[in-house]
């Protein structure tokens, strides 16, 4: 039981630990254990190290360490994306040696493919550029999204691209550049996930979920066969042993852990990537189920983050929103908004907040008609980027799919923003 023990407790801590990193500041999490976790380890606890070393080193330590820290954690570097197919590489490494002679024909085949699609889609989120805005894209990435009025408004301009900021993008302070329809930064791809790779990002989490479970449930078969073949009246849940065994003194729970201890030592390399893969595929399949629930949704990480924000702002007060023009041909403003775009609907609302709890006094400098409303629900706010599930799909698989024609008006170069077009080609919803 000490092998079991040591490996469970290791695993589980790593994948605990990744798990709050990652998660930690979520808006969800916000007043729950996992976000105070996160500040214990992340501020509270270097506060304390910091103080300390002032008084050991006169600080001399920890200024070696936030330079570290600031590279591997705010600079874009290969380190985790290493990490990460190491893990894959030298698991396989490990399992396949004990497993693969065990396995049947179809498992080969299939085990074969579940180890290939990770590496594939590895690969091409890492290296597949996820919409980055420069000079060249500006227009076309301009044409990508209209403007909500709600979580981006037209005319705000990225103090380091020195670009207009299309609608949904970001600037990632880590890869030092605007991201269409920017999601979060990954550092285990060691890059953006945008627009143009978030397909991949979404195909590597299922390739890598599903070879984690298949792994680990392949893994555990063949253990729990070791064991059978010498002790038959071993099962691999207790509760699930015969009455007869248990009575007459053959197994209790103490033997039971002993012989799948037994079972692990006879194969502790494959016993161990078995745990591994079992341990970890809740947090994968986790993470996999989160990003599709993000497209579901229409939305991303970081206009979760937004919206968030936008819940607080209406607990305290002082959001306002008003009908837009109701009209399908609003004036746009040309010189920050772009003629027309690709995406099925425009802007119906308008949302702002204001400092005093008001309801905007300038209204006639704001787009927009009718009364202002107050806000007090995220639900009373329409987001327009939800176009339905299918639709949401379509836009994250092919990220340059025409929801509607130009009618003749074109800001971008037919050739480079419309070369799927052709074969992709609906109707306006």
């Amino acid at each position: 039981m000490g092998t079991i023990a040591i490996i469970a407790a290791v695993i589980l801590g790593i994948s605990f630990m990744t798990f709050v990193a990652l998660f930690g500041r979520l808006p969800a999490l916000r007043n729950t254990p996992i976000s105070f976790l996160h500040r214990l380890i992340w501020i509270h606890l270097p506060n304390g190290l910091l103080a300390v070393d002032r008084t050991l080193t006169n600080g001399r330590l920890t200024s070696s360490l936030t330079r570290l820290a600031r590279y591997l954690w705010y600079d874009q570097h290969p380190t985790i994306l290493i990490f990460f197919f190491l893990l894959l590489a030298i698991g396989e490494y490990l399992y396949l040696p004990v497993a693969w002679p065990q396995l049947s024909f179809t498992h080969k085949v299939l085990g074969t493919l579940a180890m290939l699609f990770p590496y594939l889609f590895l690969y091409l989120s890492a290296f597949t550029d996820p919409g980055t805005i420069k000079a060249e894209t500006h227009v076309r990435e301009m044409a990508r999204y209209p403007y909500d009025f709600s979580l981006f408004h037209p005319g705000t301009t990225c103090e380091t691209c020195r670009l207009l900021k299309p609608a949904r993008s970001k600037h990632c302070s880590i890869c030092k550049k605007c991201v269409g329809r920017m999601d979060h930064h990954c550092i285990f791809i060691n890059n953006c996930v945008g627009a143009n790779n978030q397909r991949w990002f979404i195909l590597l989490l299922l390739s890598t979920a599903i070879l984690t479970l298949y792994g680990g449930v392949l893994g555990l078969g063949i253990i729990r066969s070791k064991i059978q073949a010498r002790f038959p009246y071993w099962t691999l849940m207790p509760w699930c042993t015969s009455t007869e065994a248990w009575q007459d003194g053959t197994l209790d729970f103490h033997r039971w852990l002993v012989l799948w201890s037994w079972g692990l030592q006879s194969g502790v390399a494959m016993g161990s990537v078995t745990l591994l893969a079992l341990l970890t595929t809740p947090l994968v399949w986790g993470l996999l189920g989160y990003h599709l629930w993000l497209v579901y949704c229409g939305t991303t990480t970081n206009e979760t983050m937004k919206w968030q924000d936008w819940q607080a702002e209406m607990h305290e007060g002082g959001v306002y929103k008003r009908r837009m023009d109701s009209t399908q041909n609003r004036v746009k403003d040309l010189k920050v908004e772009p003629a027309w775009t690709r995406w099925p609907v425009e802007a119906e609302q308008i949302m702002v907040r204001t400092d005093d709890g008001k309801p905007p006094r300038s209204s006639h400098r704001l787009p927009g008609e009718g009364e202002w409303e107050a806000v007090w629900r995220l639900k009373d706010v329409e987001n327009l980027y939800d176009i339905g599930l299918w639709d949401n799909l379509v836009d994250v698989f092919l990220p340059y799919f025409m929801f509607k024609e130009a009618k003749g008006r074109s800001p971008v170069d037919e050739r480079e923003f419309g070369r799927e077009r052709g074969r992709h080609r609906r109707r306006s919803s």
